[in-house]
């Protein structure tokens, strides 16, 4: 039926609409973009278009300069930054030292809310030591700080921005805010006062367009209504979609991981055994090939596989609904008249793809005796319930920030329980706290990457999330736009030095 409607349109005429606009469907509106508190997965990826990090990152994950000119680490327990003195914001005020004391400040003080904040647990002070020096002074010394530092994790804010600042941010990227409305679109144009020289014939202007039924984002595209989709489009309709001569679709290994969590407060899923026994009756690689298309790698890790923390040496979930059934036994749960042993419900929002994966594993599930309701709800709703620990089991991926070994503590230490982090499952184990602690203070990769083998090794037995895929990054793009090249984490930066044809 999609194949049949998507074709149906080859032949429609493109809508008419400012071509000098790239429009970029997304699923859903980003929460804020206020790049100290977003955390979902359209702020993480829109943020770093109008913001900045002291450092950036490299596609070998290695630090490099951005808003930081140079730095400097005298002893373990201080950083000193040597900032730009051609940076300023879109408003064109020139950025200053001020302003990087305050960002990090009033997310330390709580002048705003954020889980950001506990990323920062280890700053004893920030002093501007001049108008372009800033120094960090620890607490104890923190081989993460950088990480959180760049622009993948914040962007420095003007001084004084406060809690309303996400309605109109004003930061040194390569774009600035023209307007936002939620659920409706966010459009952002260049910055005239970016630092970052723009390629001749850059992209100027583009609009998010918020689009949530996949099937739509396909035909807007197939009508030229549309310019680009990146990793939202299910994997059935991309071979229709490469068949039209004015679509073009790039793809590359992605470091983005789907995981199935668990809430380890739920009565049934305290219970390792039953965990176990839920990753033993999902076939993994029977949906990568079927709903995904072959589009995934299989993950034992959150870390991406080129990642020099990352280990394969884990305990495996192998397909075994023998062994599944064998361990709900052994859990207690016996099949019923009905052969059902346990009621589960997992929540989902409302993007296509992890519906369609929440019914492939309700499916599966069944096949041992687990009956898996599905409730559907709107994005905002679905990620307010799972940080309150309202659910029994759901599924999300780790966008971009599963690219340092941060994201070990930042998702499954004690101390990072919402509102603090993101470890939704309340996963509380003494020996992965240790390790993450010794792993965030000791000189020397070879003794860190022992400690972070030991929690990845200790995470896949306990098993508070399954690790399902890393799913590929998949670009479809209208021809006229050029210059673009999907990053293995799906983020948007390529927007910086893609060009437009204003050519129908």
């Amino acid at each position: 039926m999609l194949a049949t409607i998507l074709t149906a349109l080859s032949g429609c005429h493109a809508t008419r609409r400012d071509t000098g606009t790239l429009v970029f469907l997304i699923e859903s509106s980003p929460n804020s973009l206020d790049p100290r508190v977003g955390t979902d997965a359209q702020s993480e990826r829109i943020d770093p278009l109008l913001f900045d990090g002291l450092v950036e990152r490299d596609a070998q994950y290695h630090f490099q300069s951005a808003l930081a000119a140079s730095w400097e680490q005298p002893d373990a327990r201080t950083l000193i930054f040597h900032l730009r003195r051609d940076a300023r914001f879109s408003d064109g005020r020139l950025l200053t030292s001020a302003d990087v004391v305050w960002t990090l400040e009033s997310m330390r003080r709580g002048v705003i809310v954020t889980p950001k904040a506990a990323s920062y647990d280890s700053v004893a002070s920030v002093d501007a030591l001049d108008a372009w020096t800033v120094r960090i002074a620890l607490k104890q010394p923190d081989n993460f700080l950088l990480g959180n530092l760049s622009s993948a994790a914040m962007g420095i804010v003007p001084a004084g921005s406060g809690m309303g600042f996400w309605r109109h941010p004003v930061g040194t990227g390569a774009f600035r805010l023209v307007s936002q409305e939620i659920d409706k679109d966010v459009v952002l144009e260049r910055n005239p006062f970016s630092w970052r020289p723009a390629a001749q014939n850059a992209v100027q202007r583009v609009r998010f367009e918020v689009v949530p039924d996949a099937t739509t984002r396909a035909l807007e595209l197939r009508k030229g209504a549309a310019d680009v989709a990146s990793n939202s489009l299910p994997s059935d309709m991309l071979p229709v979609l490469g068949r039209d001569p004015r679509l073009a679709i790039d793809e590359t290994a992605g470091t983005e991981v789907q995981y199935l969590a668990f809430n380890l407060t739920d009565p049934a899923l305290s219970h390792r055994g039953v965990r176990a026994a839920i990753a033993h009756a999902v076939d993994r690689r029977l949906i990568v090939k079927t709903l995904l298309g072959g589009h995934a790698r299989l993950a034992e890790s959150l870390l991406p596989t080129t990642h020099w923390a990352f280990t394969s040496d884990v305990k495996q979930y192998d397909y075994d609904p023998a062994r599944a059934r064998a361990l709900l036994d052994a859990a207690g749960y016996l099949p019923g008249p009905d052969g059902v042993r346990l009621r589960l419900t997992m929540k989902t929002s409302t993007d296509e793809g992890t519906r369609l994966l929440a019914v492939a594993l309700q499916q599966q599930l069944a096949g041992v005796g687990i009956a898996l309701a599905i409730r559907s709800m709107e994005t905002a709703t679905f990620l307010a319930d799972i940080s309150r620990g309202a659910f029994q089991m759901y599924s999300l991926r780790w966008v971009g920030g599963n690219e340092q070994p941060d994201i070990f503590s930042y998702a499954f230490s004690t101390a990072r329980m919402p509102p603090h982090g993101a470890n939704r499952e309340h996963y509380s184990d003494a020996e992965v706290d240790r390790l993450l602690d010794e792993a965030s203070r000791v000189d020397g990769e070879a003794v860190r990457r022992a400690d972070y083998v030991r929690v990845q090794r200790k995470l896949a037995e306990d098993l508070p999330v399954e690790n399902l895929w890393y799913l590929d990054s998949i670009l479809v793009r209208n021809r006229r736009v050029t210059g673009v090249k999907p990053s293995a984490s799906g983020d948007y930066l390529f927007l910086r030095d893609a060009k437009i044809s204003t050519r129908e």
